[in-house]
């Protein structure tokens, strides 16, 4: 197996709930129950067993043969999602002043707000219908000083289905209108933007989350207590 495969399915089979973490990387890639069967020759209710537990743990053959599969059909539609892991999960993140926190399943964004005691400004409607499977803690002025815009990519790990999360933060304009370029040159937005130690962000960081809509959310919690709190899903 190639190296991107290998890394998926080691986290599948270390996984505590490997069903959880199947579906999980089959929404990462965008594909549906019905499409993967239909690529494995085996019947939509199967996909949906294992991933919601029904059926014993996957053994290593499964698991390689569902892992081949989400990459097959990547690479079919053009390699998209395959080309953005492999920069960022088979490459590394040497030195870089950002941590990359990938859950194994993916919970709802309003339950995130609630473990960092959030407050949201910025497109709070969104929040019923958005899941994220990840967050990065963000060293806000080393990464907007120090990272180029072919390292941005970096910040988003696995998926842009994540919160990005600033320390440092003064108003919050810099870290939105960082989010705002790198679109430009990544053609991704996060889920989720939380700013770290400010109550109220400016008016120009609240227009910026609305216009690319991104829930933009503020908590006074040390990045210590965030880690903290939202490790139970790694």
């Amino acid at each position: 197996m190639e190296k991107l495969a290998l890394i998926i399915a080691g986290e599948i089979s270390l996984s505590r709930d490997p069903g959880s973490s199947m579906r999980k990387w089959r929404e990462l890639f965008g594909i549906s129950q019905s499409e993967l069967a239909s690529h494995l020759g085996i019947s939509p209710s199967t996909i949906s067993d294992y991933e919601s537990g029904r059926r014993k743990s996957p053994g290593i053959s499964v698991v390689r043969r569902f892992v081949q599969a989400l990459i097959e059909i990547d690479r079919s539609r053009g390699g998209r999602i395959v080309r953005h892991l492999e920069r960022q999960l088979v490459r590394g993140y040497e030195e870089a002043p950002f941590e990359v926190h990938e859950f194994y399943t993916g919970i709802p964004a309003s339950e995130f707000v609630e473990r960092v005691e959030g407050r949201v400004f910025a497109n709070e409607q969104l929040l019923p219908n958005t899941m994220l499977f990840g967050y990065t803690l963000i060293d806000s002025i080393k990464t907007i000083t120090e990272v180029s815009s072919r390292e941005y990519m970096k910040l988003f790990g696995s998926t842009p289905r994540r919160a990005l999360v600033f320390t440092g933060v003064t108003t919050g304009r810099s870290p939105m209108i960082a989010v705002k370029i790198g679109r430009f040159c990544s053609d991704f937005v996060p889920e989720m933007v939380v700013l770290v130690g400010i109550d109220h962000p400016d008016f120009v960081a609240q227009r910026i989350a609305e216009k690319e809509k991104v829930v933009l959310v503020t908590t006074t919690l040390e990045p210590g207590e965030i880690v903290g709190r939202l490790r139970e899903f790694e």
